[in-house]
């Protein structure tokens, strides 16, 4: 498989750049503060995940993934931290500081469930692609107490979470309230956004095959019920999955949150949208070349 290239001519993601904990920084602070949230609880959380995902804690062992990697954790919480100011700015019923400050830590752990825990030698964390929300859910209910977090808290951290993934929906959890579903349509919308909108997802795609790989493996999937048989076979079906699958999600069970991304509210000037179909135009191109080859 030829190597896949995105057009840095053409191409401008808002996702550029974010590649570190300090990369969301000005982000972070910027929104915290349109929000009265506590900045210091936000980059306390934003230290342990970093901490977390490197391994530096006895409990858990350092991502190694290619995709699902700690970059894509930042990223996703770059695009949330963008939603939660655009809402700040332009609703009437924007989100609490408190709200903000738990919709953080849900982004933050979203992923961790690829985490494999100390003692676990076999196989990546992809291994546990299919368990990894649940996964995840435990393992905030497990740490968030230590941040000062309340049961009812930590039941709007995990319903968010829950919302990611391919089967997430926020109609289909019982929120305890209107906020705490839009919570949940922004950590599912800011998880997709974060990865189809990042500057270095086509590249970044056959990476994700080997993940499904190992996890069906795994999990004893016969090869003729597995997703893809190929690298090729995922990129070409790339395009559809965003256009018949990911855009209606992001409009109807993610309730168009990402109109707070538009400077203008409209979707064809919504910045990460427009990431997104530039990608998809590049993968549509690897696609059309290879099938020429």
């Amino acid at each position: 498989m030829t190597p896949i290239h995105s057009n840095p001519l053409e191409y401008r993601s808002p996702l550029e750049g974010v590649d570190s904990p300090e990369s969301l920084t000005e982000t972070l602070r910027k929104t915290f503060q349109a929000t009265g949230s506590d900045i210091v609880l936000g980059e306390k959380l934003l230290a342990y995940s970093s901490r977390l995902f490197r391994g530096e804690l006895a409990s858990h062992q350092p991502n190694t993934l290619n995709y699902h990697d700690y970059q894509h954790t930042l990223q996703a919480a770059y695009c949330f931290l963008d939603l939660v100011y655009g809402q700040s700015q332009n609703s009437a019923n924007s989100l609490g500081p408190r709200e903000v400050e738990l919709g953080f830590a849900a982004i933050l752990l979203h992923d961790s469930g690829y985490l494999k825990v100390s003692g676990d030698n076999d196989g990546s964390g992809a291994k546990y692609t299919y368990s990894h929300v649940l996964r995840s859910c435990a393992l905030a209910a497990t740490l968030l107490p230590s941040f000062g977090c309340q049961v009812e808290e930590i039941d709007l951290v995990v319903g968010a979470i829950r919302c990611t993934g391919l089967n997430g929906n926020p109609g289909a959890i019982n929120f305890s309230s209107a906020n705490a579903r839009t919570i949940g349509c922004m950590i599912a919308t800011a998880d997709y956004l974060g990865q189809m909108g990042a500057p270095q997802y086509p590249e970044k795609l056959p990476y994700l095959f080997a993940e499904f790989t190992e996890a069906d493996d795994f999990t004893n999937v016969p090869q003729a019920k597995r997703s893809f048989p190929s690298v090729e076979a995922m990129l070409s079906a790339t395009p559809g999955f965003w256009l018949h699958f990911v855009r209606p999600k992001l409009d109807a069970d993610f309730a168009s949150v990402h109109r707070f991304l538009s400077p203008t509210g409209k979707a064809e000037d919504n910045p990460y949208l427009k990431a997104v179909e530039l990608n998809i135009a590049v993968i549509v191109r690897h696609s059309s070349a290879n099938a020429k080859a």
